[in-house]
């Protein structure tokens, strides 16, 4: 394991959970691979109801922070984009490559930690992650970084599980969301779960401040609702409580 990756104990779980877990993301990457509609989430809501994507991409450098199997970066570089992908997780990365190139999509994906990247400062125009860099990594380590990468007016926009469905969150990980609080707001930062895996979630105060002292402006918060009759695989919230209140929420910032 290179440097770039044995900076930090979370860094390691994370990459040997994620290479643990490849195998059953495959057929969600070939998936969203083949599709022509762009969606997000648990959910898979429209990118209309979302507002990941900035309006026109074409002949922008792009970052996609915890790739995964790169699905993203393939919707990206379908619209004229020139994405990098860059993920923790050697198994992630080979299915990647098998679908590149299953679709005759070529781009780079390399392995490393997007708390402390190889890419020159000022290398990208927008920075996205959907449930990689934006809950596997310290996010006062990531964001930072992701400021370092983005030129001048670069656009930071990530996808995570919202503070509200985190705070309803027991120590099961996969049990549903509770409709009480579960654990206390000041201090939340760190999950360290039974199955190996470190996730980060921050309040949103402490997000907003984050954001501002690395450079950025905050220019949308988006709160998701699963729509009717949405079902979803994952256990850790229904689709009634997502229809109550948000599981997940978009985070829209642009760099000074």
């Amino acid at each position: 394991m290179t440097d770039a990756l044995s900076d930090a104990d979370h860094v390691r779980r994370n990459s040997a959970v994620w290479d643990r877990w490849a195998a059953d993301y495959v057929a969600a990457g070939r998936r969203n691979w083949a599709a022509d509609a762009v969606t997000w989430g648990i959910f898979d809501l429209p990118e209309t109801e979302v507002g990941m994507l900035p309006p026109d991409l074409a002949g922008l450098d792009t970052i996609e922070l915890g790739c995964g199997t790169a699905y993203v970066s393939a919707w990206l570089v379908r619209r004229g984009a020139r994405p990098v992908g860059l993920d923790a997780s050697p198994a992630q990365l080979a299915t990647a490559r098998q679908l590149q190139r299953e679709h005759n999509l070529e781009f780079p994906v390399c392995l490393g930690n997007a708390e402390r990247t190889p890419f020159p400062d000022a290398s990208f125009d927008l920075a996205i992650s959907e449930y990689g860099a934006s809950i596997w990594c310290d996010p006062y380590r990531w964001i930072p970084e992701a400021a370092r990468l983005l030129r001048p007016g670069g656009q930071l926009r990530f996808l995570a599980n919202s503070t509200l469905v985190m705070l309803c969150t027991g120590s099961d990980e996969d049990a549903p969301a509770s409709e009480r609080l579960e654990r206390p707001l000041f201090g939340l930062h760190r999950f360290d779960w039974a199955d190996g895996s470190t996730e980060f979630h921050l309040p949103h105060g402490e997000m907003i401040r984050l954001l501002r002292d690395s450079g950025f402006e905050v220019e949308a918060l988006v709160e998701l609702r699963a729509p009717e009759g949405a079902t979803t695989t994952y256990t850790y919230v229904t689709p009634e409580w997502a229809r109550r209140w948000p599981c997940e929420e978009v985070w829209q910032a642009r760099k000074r």
